[in-house]
């Protein structure tokens, strides 16, 4: 049976991970540095250690005995508190720096790094009509401060490690997934699971205004969570070594994605646009050629199908909280 370690398997889309190649019949290891009681998803079935994976001592235990290593650690949330917190994001650089380390010196056979379209050239996301970004769009570098720099530093790293090492790296670029059994509230959220709760409450409350940040017209592209497991996997039993994006190419604005949450809410609000708060580039969407060519793989989720099953999700989870 194969062992295969997830460094960040009690956050949002490492748990999803850790559940689906349980399913599949691998032995998993999952480590992340929140205390238990806040990791998103947790079973019983894997190993589960909760340290600190910036330090190399802590890597180095952690991947002794794997087979493979998937490496979704990182400090991470929403436009927000990426702004907020770059040298937070940036000392993100340690984890992968030390569990690459740890790879090359216990010979481990494949190695995953999570990447993000924060990577992307700024300059080329200044219009809301953007078309896909290509994967060769990264360079000439100029990402998000703070978090991008530290992705685009650490693709480079996993691509040195594969050409000095011969460790079988796999990068994905992620934009923007979403999902059941992530943050919706704190300031690390993204934008789908902060708009549903807000509308949740507007709902509770009774209220018919909701907080809205930017003038609402700056576009994105949002991918499910099956789906991003489902490319994931994909990718890390494949060839391909990427940097490849795994996104959507729906595109729409924040106000589009509002439209649609008070479609499945059957509630409309009206729109307190914050213009002084975060926004982020002005326009952002997946260019998926590459990964239809060398994956064959297409999103089998709308966001509006998404949506509805996140929206249930954390009405769910807001009801338990009001309901204590």
């Amino acid at each position: 049976m194969k062992k295969i370690l997830v460094a960040g398997g009690g956050g949002f889309i490492g748990g999803h991970l850790v559940k689906e190649l349980m399913k599949k019949g691998y032995q998993v290891r999952a480590v992340d540095i929140k205390n238990f009681d806040e990791w998103y998803q947790i079973f019983d079935e894997s190993e589960n250690f909760q340290l600190d994976m910036s330090l190399k001592e802590n890597c180095m235990e952690m991947v002794k005995g794997m087979d493979e290593v998937i490496n979704m650690a990182c400090n991470m949330g929403g436009m927000g508190f990426i702004e907020n917190n770059k040298a937070l994001c940036m000392l993100s650089v340690l984890v992968n720096t030390h569990l690459l380390i740890a790879c090359r010196d216990h010979k481990i056979k494949k190695y995953f790094f999570s990447s993000s379209a924060c990577a992307y050239n700024k300059d080329l996301q200044d219009n809301t009509d953007i078309s896909g970004l290509k994967e060769e769009d990264a360079y000439p570098a100029n990402p998000e401060d703070g978090y991008g720099w530290e992705k685009l530093f650490s693709e480079r790293m996993c691509r040195h490690f594969l050409e000095d090492y011969g460790l079988d790296v796999k990068v994905a670029r992620y934009h923007n997934i979403y999902g059941p059994h992530g943050t919706f509230d704190g300031g690390r959220e993204k934008a789908p699971a902060a708009l549903c709760r807000k509308i949740i409450y507007s709902e509770i409350e009774n209220k018919e205004n909701i907080d809205v940040w930017g003038d609402g017209e700056q576009t994105r592209s949002f991918l499910y969570i099956d789906d991003c497991v489902d490319a994931t996997l994909k990718l890390f039993n494949s060839k391909f070594h990427g940097p490849i994006n795994i996104g959507s190419e729906e595109k729409v604005s924040i106000n589009e994605m509002i439209d649609k949450i008070e479609v499945i809410s059957k509630k409309k609000v009206n729109r307190n646009y914050q213009l002084d708060k975060p926004k982020g580039v002005r326009g952002r969407n997946s260019d998926n050629n590459l990964i239809r060519n060398q994956l064959n793989w297409e999103p089998k989720f709308s966001l509006s199908e998404g949506l509805e099953k996140t929206f249930s999700w954390i009405r769910s989870e807001v009801k338990k909280k009001h309901n204590q």
